[in-house]
């Protein structure tokens, strides 16, 4: 993929404010200048930033219903009333289940878990799901990661006397569902000081007021943090304000004593005796925990997190690595048979969007196929297929374009929809595909910006090599965790070189090695760049090139540096 590379130098009284910063603080003024872009002006905001407490966290009571959702929970209680936890299949919904269901039971026995089958019940509260809670005697349903737009559903637990509290961070429609309570910091009424809430996040936050209200003190949640860090890393979830203090302390956890579930996984993906990062939760530890939905039912992977034995842990952990691995497998299949379809669409040049439909496809990797399509040809894709009467899909989105309200405008011919900015899932009769593509298009073309045509990387500051010290990257460090609102800085050196020593690595050949080298200093830098073997005849040609690349530490040799290299691009002056 061709990048555009966005660059915005910063002006004379912004360098002299990140100099005043630099000062106060004792770090590098391109720091404080990256400070400064999260709107961190002081000394005092970026110490917070750098060691967030976990008493600035909101006080749960300001949300909307909290007080009436912990006065039920109580209710519950003392009637010794059975309580069914129920979740999406997805990470955000079995992380949210587990924590709030773990938490529950160190108190109270009479408790129940439920994830609904992906392929028989969709997603969401489920008919079925109601009906398993009617039959064994359930009274409250404590709902996470959806609800939010079950109306008919809990109108239908109602009518069987089944009380519901909802825990979602979803947009809700206008008519909402006559639950006992419904936390979600996304109401249009919200009281919440904060909205970029994960599902998992929602749910701690009702536990924190439980614990609140029933005298527990706030040391007996901590455990639970690893979860909720797993929730935010793997939903995508902007990690800033409420979210960053969840994350920060949440990685802690995850990184000095997680819990049984966790631990296993770690020890399956091989991250064993190495710092755990958000990067690791989204490429290895979120995959497995989604595999089970995706292929068997998300149940497994609450039957894992919630384990207390270690050994049976792993056994668990071994199961749905399986099931990651036949949906890396299914993944590739078909993303190969999609590539195809769209690369024999005769209008594809035209087209601002992907919709594409496949009735034979499997339900579980559809999402992931969205995402692939959309980083090749960077457009807004939808992948449709079929699930019994209706085409059930999933969308994904470029940098900057809201897919949810491109959905949302096709919503008379839809059965279902739901999600966020990013990614949404949808169901609708098959005969209305045809029409949702054209709409959908239509849509598109009218609303997407022209920056949100094409890939851009955003450069956050130009350096040279010798600005890379071992403190520039211990202070680097600090802004950790990274993600949406706090993504990991990429940095471009222009004029570097090749220090003689780059090679092509990789079981197929797709890598490059690198060793450079640049004008201003004797430092040779490592570097990786994943995928780019195709420059390397530029790269060994002894001419200058620019490079724009993230530091991470070399994973092999613990303490030095590495470049991770996002793009190169030849230097038009050499």
């Amino acid at each position: 993929m061709k990048y555009k590379w966005n660059y915005q130098p910063p002006t004379p009284t912004e360098r002299e404010a990140a100099k005043a910063l630099s000062r106060e603080l004792g770090i590098s003024p391109v720091l404080c200048r990256l400070l400064q872009e999260r709107g961190i002006m002081t000394a005092v905001e970026a110490r917070r930033f750098f060691r967030p407490q976990l008493n600035e966290l909101h006080d749960p009571f300001l949300m909307n219903d909290m007080e009436k959702a912990v006065e039920r929970l109580n209710k519950a209680m003392g009637r010794k009333e059975r309580i069914l936890v129920y979740g999406d299949y997805d990470v955000d919904g079995t992380t949210a289940v587990s924590l709030v269901y773990k938490f529950l039971q160190q108190f109270y026995s009479n408790i129940d878990y439920y994830i609904p089958d992906r392929y028989e019940e969709g997603y969401g509260v489920s008919k079925k799901g109601v009906d398993y809670a009617y039959d064994t005697g359930v009274r409250l349903v404590i709902v996470l990661d959806c609800g939010i737009k079950a109306v008919e559903e809990i109108a239908y637990a109602k009518a069987k006397g089944i009380d519901f509290i909802i825990c979602d961070h979803h947009v809700p429609d206008e008519e909402m569902p006559s639950a006992v309570a419904i936390l979600n910091p996304k109401r249009f009424d919200s009281t919440y000081p904060y909205e970029h809430l994960s599902g998992c996040g929602v749910g701690f936050k009702f536990m924190q007021a439980f614990a609140m209200n029933n005298g527990i003190e706030f040391h007996q949640l901590t455990p639970f943090l690893d979860l909720v860090a797993v929730s935010i890393a793997s939903d995508i979830v902007p990690i800033m304000g409420e979210n960053r203090i969840l994350a920060y302390h949440g990685l802690r956890q995850l990184n000095i004593n997680p819990s049984i579930g966790l631990k296993a996984i770690i020890d399956v993906c091989g991250l064993t005796d190495r710092e755990i990062t958000m990067s690791d939760i989204v490429f290895k530890i979120g995959p497995r925990i989604n595999a089970s939905g995706r292929i068997q039912n998300g149940k497994e992977a609450v039957d894992l997190l919630i384990e207390k034995d270690f050994s049976a842990a792993l056994q668990k952990s071994n199961r749905i690595n399986r099931y990651n691995e036949a949906r890396k497998d299914l993944d590739k299949c078909m993303t190969e048979e999609a590539n195809k379809i769209v690369d024999h669409l005769s209008d594809l040049s035209e087209r601002r969007s992907i919709v594409i439909f496949n009735e034979a496809w499997h339900k579980g990797v559809i999402g992931i196929v969205a995402s692939r399509l959309t980083e090749i040809y960077y457009r807004p894709a939808v992948v449709l297929t079929r699930t019994g009467d209706l085409a059930t899909g999933s969308a994904r989105s470029v940098s900057g374009f809201d897919v949810y309200r491109a959905i949302e405008n096709c919503r008379d011919l839809l059965e279902n929809f739901g999600g966020h900015t990013y990614a949404a899932g949808l169901s609708m009769k098959v005969e209305n595909v045809a029409e949702f593509s054209r709409r959908f298009e239509e849509y598109v073309t009218d609303h997407i910006l022209p920056e949100q045509r094409s890939a851009t990387i955003d450069i956050d500051a130009q350096i040279d090599f010798r600005d890379i010290t071992p403190k520039f990257f211990f202070d680097l460090k600090k802004f950790n965790p990274f993600g949406p609102d706090n993504h990991k800085p990429i940095f471009a050196t222009l004029n570097v070189y090749d220090y003689g020593t780059s090679k092509v690595v990789g079981r197929g050949q797709e890598h490059i090695k690198l060793e450079l080298v640049d004008n201003k200093s004797n430092n040779v830098m490592n570097g990786i760049a994943f995928g780019q073997s195709s420059q390397v005849r530029f790269i060994k040609s002894k001419q200058s090139f620019n490079i724009c690349y993230t530091i991470e530490e070399n994973t092999h040799k613990r303490g030095e540096v590495q470049l991770q290299i996002e793009d190169i691009k030849p230097n038009r002056n050499s």
